[in-house]
């Protein structure tokens, strides 16, 4: 079993940053892959990022490029996602997950967070 705690979510203007942060417990090694997506209402839900807690490969859509940086700190088994030039369509709840495969989508990752809501304000 793995934990996951997201944090940092909140009111953001248009334009600003923002940085979540997702806590891991347990069997973090063997979930070594953590990733983040977002669900915005009335749609499906959207990979993020993705980070493997060994080495540190990362893996972004194009969509994401260049706003968006993955990072960790294995020391604290804690990811963050920083979020920079924030955007209204960015509204959404923003998920950490993990499991084992190196994948973007959603139904490969095995456990998930309770998700924290980012409002950008326009």
């Amino acid at each position: 079993q793995v934990q996951l705690v997201e944090s940092g979510g909140g009111l953001v203007q248009a334009g600003g940053s923002l940085r979540l942060s997702c806590a891991a417990s347990g069997r973090t090694a063997s979930n070594p892959v953590m990733g983040w997506f977002r669900q915005a209402p009335g749609k499906e839900r959207e990979f993020v990022a993705a980070i493997h807690w060994t080495g540190g490969a990362t893996n972004y859509p194009d969509s994401m490029k260049g706003r968006f940086t993955i990072s960790k700190d294995n020391a604290k088994n804690t990811v963050y996602l920083q979020m920079n030039s924030a955007k209204a369509e960015d509204t959404a709840v923003y998920y950490c997950a993990t499991g084992s495969v190196w994948s973007r989508y959603p139904h490969l990752f095995t456990y998930w967070g309770q998700g924290t809501q980012v409002t950008v304000s326009s």
